[in-house]
């Protein structure tokens, strides 16, 4: 067994297993400490790295592609500071990183581990049921279906439409965008419905802003994840990420766009939406068809 405790957390290796434990100090983030203790089957193990530094080094463990959920959710847009694959070392155990970096790669060339991108994922991803307070609202995941519930914060049209449930099997793919601080970031969920919708998340009632509390809203790719571990992999649909341009207005396009311009007239004959809320929100729907 092979292993390194540092303030920042615990790596262990046991010849199969990275185990990798969050650090408790108030110096780790919120993130990493909510993500909890995640074990990377040596399969799923693409590369490690000691990085030595003059205060601090790195160990970085790098995993195949298509491996892990949580990297397919979040394309690489997680913090630094935010990667559970990280871990920062102390000069004084810059030898023990060492060891235990050479240790996996002894195992890696003994197993013949390929480098390739796998054809499933080799890690679950967070457990569910998993729920996550965002500055747009609070969203939950069963494992069958995601529902948010708005805020009072958020935009009126979101507000009226009342909470929104997504089944898991109408999900196409879910983008993810981690709030700044200087910009919003977004989670949303496309569906067969809205593929081709171009609302912006703060109008987009199959999305979350996120604007607010970057710790926290930085919580919502929990969710992202635990979607993104029940969709077909992405081995499975090579084309679906790059979606073509949109087609003529088909039939089920046509009978969308209607369903939501009847929504949003109502909304504006009850009074929900003034004149102008209508007349910017119709524009930014017709503009996405």
């Amino acid at each position: 067994m092979a292993e390194i405790i540092q303030r920042d957390g615990t790596w262990a290796f046991d010849g199969t297993t990275v185990r990798i434990t969050p650090g408790l100090h108030r110096s780790v983030p919120l993130f990493r400490q909510t993500y909890g203790e995640v074990a990377v089957p040596l399969e799923a193990v693409a590369g490690v790295v000691y990085e030595p530094e003059r205060r601090r080094g790195r160990l970085r463990l790098r995993l195949r592609e298509g491996a892990d959920p949580l990297l397919q959710a979040t394309g690489g847009r997680l913090p630094e500071p935010a990667d559970p694959y990280r871990l920062l070392v102390e000069p004084d155990r810059a030898g023990t990183a060492e060891f235990i970096a050479e240790e996996i790669r002894n195992a890696l060339l003994l197993d013949q581990v390929p480098k390739s991108p796998t054809g499933t994922y080799l890690l679950p991803g967070p457990p569910v049921p998993v729920s996550v307070r965002s500055s747009d609202g609070t969203i939950s995941f069963d494992g069958g279906r995601v529902r948010i519930d708005w805020a009072d914060t958020s935009d009126r049209v979101k507000r009226a439409t009342g909470p929104r449930v997504i089944g898991v099997g109408d999900v196409v793919r879910v983008e993810w965008m981690p709030n700044s601080g200087y910009d919003d970031g977004f989670l949303r969920f496309v569906t067969r419905d809205t593929v081709f919708s171009k609302l912006p998340p703060e109008k987009d009632p199959y999305a979350l802003d996120l604007w607010g509390n970057t710790r926290r809203d930085l919580l919502t790719a929990l969710v992202a994840t635990a979607v993104t571990a029940r969709l077909p992999h992405p081995s499975t649909r090579p084309e679906r990420e790059q979606l073509p341009a949109p087609p003529p207005l088909s039939a089920d396009h046509h009978d969308v766009l209607l369903r939501r311009l009847r929504e949003l007239g109502e909304l504006h004959r009850t009074g929900v939406l003034t004149d102008e809320e209508f007349a910017r929100t119709k524009a930014v729907i017709l503009r996405g068809f």
